[in-house]
């Protein structure tokens, strides 16, 4: 895993959520984890990994996605089993 995923995925995980993490960077990350993503309706996304079937919002104007989308998130990646234990 690059420097740039551990990174996000680590900002994603532990403590507080961040405010401050791009679309970009979340659909990297995604992709490298092995994620299929595909367009939803309006602004959601389609994510299956793992075969954990979820939906993201992507965001509209900044590309920073809110702290509330961001828990939704996380929530999705521990019920995928995405952990940093697991990323070592």
């Amino acid at each position: 895993m690059s420097r740039k995923h551990h990174r996000v995925l680590d900002a994603l995980l532990s403590g507080p959520v961040s405010g401050n993490i791009h679309w970009r960077e979340i659909e990297s990350l995604l992709r490298h984890l092995g994620a299929r993503i595909e367009p939803g309706h309006g602004a959601r996304m389609r994510i299956s990994l793992n075969g954990v079937e979820g939906t993201l919002h992507v965001p509209h104007h900044s590309g920073v996605c809110d702290k509330n989308d961001l828990r939704h998130l996380r929530d999705y990646l521990a019920t995928a089993g995405v952990n940093m234990a697991s990323m070592k």
